[in-house]
């Protein structure tokens, strides 16, 4: 009964162990990272039959019940399923594998105490409120209803989360800390800690997944450069059609995809919208491909589904619908015709090919959309500042964490980075840990002088509250002799002061072309420290990593290690202006940060 028990891989073992480890001594939510193709199912599988008391493990589609409910049975092992879109409502076994909004519907099923244990597969998909949220602003998630009910009748539930990309896109990591000992999320995020993590480069180098091989086989027709994304990070559908429907560029694309399917057996195609995707369709061999979209019917959907893992179908056209929750081992290429908003939704899409199967040797992916993403590259977290930024690693000068953050480089040197804060976890004497305090932007508190968060309402530290900008700002409008520029420019030139000596012009211009300068010196050792004080402390674009010029040619020669203040804030001496007050960092009152905007828009001269 037992032989075909399935055996547990190193890292898939790894992971159960760290996951008992550690709720042995902690109630509060996990996660575990597992790339799409790793055996998250089997994991679940086996937390679950380890489990003493009762486990409900939750997915969001009848796909993940069904398949996830299937490695447990291959124990031999009896459980039940609750999901309405599977006609089976069952939760009596110890385990129960079940579909959110089917446990939604029937909560009071859930409410007796007995599960110890909740399981979430795919958990970035959940938006829950952390127990410092105000009730009145708490949303009324699927998932947060669920772990509300099961807490409320034991307070001592266990819940972890799976996933392979731990992220939300326009709002960070879904976790706080990382078992490698960083800070990834916010302090208040509802999943504490990740407790275990196997890269995608690992899992590819080792042969547990396909290769993926990546052709940029962007053309002429789609021109996604100028999108702009909502607030939540996304391309409306309005702007994907623009660029999609119609396009005469789309019968050549699918012409290509068609030449280079020859020896291909299954095909998945994203398409931008419903209506590209019906234009694509179109373009397929009739026999041979079909298409899903979130209004295909659930039974036409899942006929469609297994004929293409039965090989009857080569091509699957989808708008966004089989990211998550679709297993084809077979897939060999994937043809990406849409832009993708972050790298997890790009390493979710090309995950779809990654699963091992008999004679496949890669996974082609023919991405059309020019996405910028690399499948191996890590997720800083933090929105992406700029097109033209990418990860970059930043050493904490104090405890010596290699920050991971969002920048740019000049070769291998790191210019300009985003950080604010490091990422590092220090232990104290006791064993008990917390982030490192250095800040690699901060604004100090004008009461006690500590170090707080850019954009911080009160100090972290004597609780005061601190200044606010545009309250400041109109404050310094009224008095007389008081000038304010909202910086266009800012311009470094070499110049000859009055007695004709040599020195570093600085000039803060407006968008007339008006502005402000100062003057510095580096000849001497003195005026060097206080220019690095004085100047280049506040305006070097890569805080911390120690760029000190010692001449004149060696700042002119990059200005592009320096950044330029948002607001200038000068007071009249005489017949001359005095600058008193640089503001970086700028963030509109209701608004969005300028961090990313002045660092991309602002431009810095060197002459």
């Amino acid at each position: 009964m037992f032989s075909s028990v399935p055996k547990l891989r190193p890292y898939q073992q790894q992971a159960v162990e760290r996951v008992i480890a550690y709720f042995r001594h902690s109630d509060e939510p996990a996660v575990v990272v597992l790339p799409t193709g790793s055996g998250k199912s089997l994991v679940i599988a086996e937390l679950a039959r380890l489990a003493r008391g009762r486990v409900l493990v939750l997915a969001h589609v009848r796909e993940l019940v069904e398949q996830n409910h299937a490695k447990y049975e291959a124990y031999g092992l009896e459980a039940d399923i609750f999901s309405a879109g599977l006609k089976r409502k069952q939760s009596s076994r110890q385990v129960v594998f079940a579909s959110v909004q089917s446990v939604v519907n029937s909560l009071s099923s859930f409410a007796d105490g007995s599960f110890t244990l909740l399981v979430i597969d795919e958990c970035h998909r959940v938006d829950v409120a952390t127990a410092s949220t105000p009730r009145k602003k708490r949303g009324a998630s699927s998932y947060q209803k669920v772990i509300d009910t099961l807490r409320t009748a034991n307070p001592r539930l266990k819940v972890l989360g799976l996933t392979a990309t731990p992220f939300r896109l326009g709002k960070g990591f879904i976790y706080h800390r990382h078992y490698h000992g960083m800070v990834r999320g916010d302090e208040q995020a509802f999943f504490r800690e990740c407790v275990y993590e196997m890269p995608l480069r690992w899992m590819v180098r080792n042969g547990y997944l396909s290769e993926p091989k990546r052709i940029d086989a962007a053309i002429a027709g789609y021109d996604f450069s100028h999108l702009v994304a909502d607030h939540n990070g996304m391309f409306s559908e309005q702007q994907l059609a623009e660029r999609t429907q119609g396009n005469r560029a789309t019968p050549a694309i699918v012409g290509e995809i068609i030449e280079r399917a020859q020896q291909r057996v299954g095909v998945m195609i994203f398409a931008a919208t419903v209506q590209h995707a019906e234009e694509v369709t179109a373009l397929l061999p009739a026999q041979q491909a079909a298409l899903i979209t979130g209004n295909t019917e659930s039974a036409e959907r899942q006929r469609l589904i297994e004929a293409f893992k039965a090989q009857q179908l080569k091509y699957l056209v989808n708008v966004a619908v089989l990211t998550t929750g679709f297993d084809a081992p077979h897939v060999d290429m994937i043809a990406i015709l849409r832009p993708t908003e972050s790298v997890g939704l790009y390493q979710q899409i090309v995950g779809r090919g990654l699963r091992l199967a008999p004679n496949k040797q890669e996974c082609v992916i023919l991405d059309y959309a020019g996405n910028p993403w690399d499948i191996y590259a890590p997720e800083v977290g933090q929105p992406r500042p700029a097109a033209d930024t990418e990860p970059v690693q930043v050493e904490c000068p104090e405890c010596g964490f290699a920050n991971l953050f969002w920048g740019r480089k000049d070769g291998e040197l790191v210019i300009e980075h985003f950080g604010r804060r490091c990422q590092g976890l220090i232990e104290d004497d006791n064993g008990h840990t917390q982030q490192c305090d250095f800040r690699f932007r901060f604004k100090s508190c004008p009461h006690c002088d500590a170090a707080n968060d850019i954009a911080a309402r009160r100090c972290g530290s004597c609780d005061a509250t601190l200044i606010d900008i545009d309250d400041h700002l109109k404050q310094v409008l009224k008095l007389r002799g008081a000038k304010i520029i909202k910086v266009a420019a800012m311009r470094l030139t070499r110049a000859l002061n009055g007695r004709g000596l040599e020195r570093l012009k600085v000039e803060y211009l407006d968008e007339q072309g008006e502005g402000l300068s100062e003057w510095f010196a580096l000849e001497t050792a003195a005026q060097r420290t206080a220019f690095y004080r004085v100047f280049l402390d506040l305006h070097i674009a890569a805080p911390a990593l120690r760029w000190q010029p010692e001449s004149l040619d060696e700042v002119l020669a990059a200005p592009q290690r320096l950044r330029a203040p948002d607001i200038v804030v000068a007071r009249k001496t005489g017949r001359h202006w005095n600058i008193a007050e640089k503001i970086f960092d700028y963030q509109l009152r209701g608004g969005r940060t300028r961090l990313a905007q002045a660092a991309a828009e602002t431009r810095v001269i060197s002459e």
